[in-house]
């Protein structure tokens, strides 16, 4: 069945845009450049393929077929959990280029190291149980779940580049090259992966609960 959802998802209904913000994860080739700034872009085009699907009717066309509501909400949240997860890797891959052509630090904030990743997956987590919690309220109001859940991101967002700034710590061990201090910033990546994780769950059974609370003939 989600094979099937995810064949919907990837051929129906994602904005055409959604590879091209992907490929931005080459921005970490950029000197001196503000690197969460990079995963906004897949967040972007979560936003623009919720509109489109919005204008093109995708959530009757979804609700029509021999599925149940959770299953719609199941389809979307992996959809964009997948692409999210791609560009994390692509980030990663560019990122050990950056690290091979270029030796001078980030001044900017983040480095393009384990830290970002982990910084990356925390974003994308939040972003996520923000956006889907408000949108699965009311579909029709994507704008505004997408603007709730772009506040808190780059909230965060400045919390983590702020840190290179103002905390010792970060700057010193977590805002180094790789492979430089490996095993805190592994511990990073980790957590960033819990949350990433937790926020998820979270939003997909809030995401449910919404949904199927929605009268869909108003």
């Amino acid at each position: 069945m989600l094979a099937q959802l995810l064949k919907k998802e990837f051929v129906l209904s994602m904005h055409p845009v959604v590879p091209l913000f992907m490929l931005l994860s080459a921005m970490v080739l950029i000197p001196n450049y503000p690197y969460t700034v990079i995963f906004f872009y897949t967040t972007l085009g979560v936003f623009f393929t919720c509109m489109i699907g919005r204008e093109n009717g995708d959530i009757s066309y979804s609700v029509g077929l021999p599925i149940t509501k959770k299953d719609v909400v199941r389809g979307r949240m992996a959809f964009v959990i997948i692409i999210e997860l791609i560009q994390v890797l692509l980030v990663a891959g560019f990122s050990i280029l950056r690290n091979a052509i270029e030796s001078a630090p980030n001044q900017a904030g983040l480095e393009a190291n384990l830290t970002l990743l982990g910084a990356g997956l925390v974003l994308f987590g939040i972003f996520n149980l923000v956006f889907f919690t408000q949108y699965y309220k009311a579909i029709n109001k994507v704008g505004r779940s997408f603007v709730i859940a772009t506040t808190v991101y780059w909230l965060v967002a400045l919390v983590f580049e702020g840190s290179t700034f103002a905390i010792p710590y970060v700057r010193d061990v977590l805002d180094t090259p790789d492979p430089q201090h490996l095993l805190p910033k592994c511990v990073v990546l980790a957590l960033g992966a819990v949350v990433f994780l937790l926020c998820n769950s979270l939003a997909y059974k809030k995401g449910c609960r919404s949904f199927e609370e929605q009268d869909l003939s108003i």
